[in-house]
């Protein structure tokens, strides 16, 4: 029997993680405190970096603009996540589908473009020490900054069209904890080749481009520093790139995880558990690997805690 197409659709059902009424408050429990974590960590990120003018520089500049970046990821899921977690409801209204589609899309691009900016920097900071002021002066950073917002709007903008135009049909049940535009397109009664083909173009603006560009980055990084004769200065290079490196690993794994599993795992619900790591995990450990190896968001952070004490 062909399934009947409606006219307008009012909700959608997030299945979640698991149906066990047991796991529930577990997982209640586990999101909320991973949640916290992150919003408190990056909110230090971005208080230590406005009060303190000696990180007034270009990079801690694009810190704490991913910071803001990784708040609105986790922010844009896991509240509504808890709240269906807690009131033991699945639903998701349709308006609510699509925002929570076209902020994510903003947000996960916004991030992609900002770490690309950050290679960027890291590049001319290290092969071109002398010039380096004078290249990332404060209005190309600002502009940068605008610049990777702008190409992430458009871009999320593609996704509200895409899936404001597909028809769904009876069955609204998306087996995940949100709004996942290749779930909703396996929900379409519409013709869904055009937007997949779009959902391709757009992986490959905000993200393949940008990987692209952060390989290069390095490539030009790494061979600068293998020229260095110190080994002192080699191993400060690269400590100061460390941070980085395990941000993109981190970021581009689980991004790349996510779009791997949704092709390959034969249980759509498995292929949640990738995106786990993508908006709440990613988001949590990135204060933690950028101020436990960066001694002057330590020094200015324990220098806020005592001036409180």
């Amino acid at each position: 029997m062909e399934p009947q197409n409606l006219t307008g659709v009012s909700e959608f059902f997030l299945l979640g993680l698991s149906d066990d009424p047991d796991l529930q408050p577990l997982l209640f429990g586990l999101f909320l405190s991973m949640y916290l974590v992150a919003m408190l960590g990056n909110l230090l990120i971005i208080l230590v970096i406005s009060s303190d003018p000696h990180l007034h520089t270009p990079m801690y500049f694009f810190l704490s603009n991913l910071s803001l970046a990784d708040i609105s990821i986790s922010t844009t899921t896991i509240p509504k996540m808890l709240v269906n977690l807690q009131t033991q409801s699945k639903s998701i209204t349709y308006a609510g589908c699509l925002a929570q589609v076209t902020f994510l899309s903003l947000f996960a691009g916004l991030e992609s473009l900002l770490l690309t900016v950050m290679a960027y920097d890291q590049l001319v900071a290290i092969c071109h020490p002398l010039h380096y002021l004078v290249i990332m002066n404060p209005r190309l950073c600002i502009l940068l900054v605008l610049a990777s917002f702008a190409v992430s709007l458009l871009t999320s903008q593609l996704h509200y069209l895409m899936m404001s135009q597909l028809t769904f049909c009876t069955n609204v049940e998306i087996p995940h904890f949100l709004c996942d535009p290749p779930q909703l397109l396996n929900l379409a009664c519409s013709d869904t080749s055009t937007s997949k083909i779009l959902i391709y173009f757009i992986g490959t603006v905000v993200g393949g481009i940008p990987l692209s560009g952060i390989l290069y980055s390095y490539i030009r990084i790494i061979s600068s520093i293998l020229r260095v004769s110190s080994s002192a200065a080699k191993s400060k290079a690269f400590s100061t790139c460390g941070s980085h490196l395990s941000v993109v690993c981190l970021f581009y794994g689980t991004g790349l995880a996510v779009y791997l599993s949704s092709a390959v795992l034969s249980s759509p619900r498995k292929g949640a558990v990738p995106s786990v790591m993508y908006t709440v995990v990613t988001p949590m450990l990135n204060p933690f690997i950028y101020s436990l190896r960066n001694k002057d968001i330590k020094s200015t952070l324990w220098r806020i805690i005592s001036r409180i004490a």
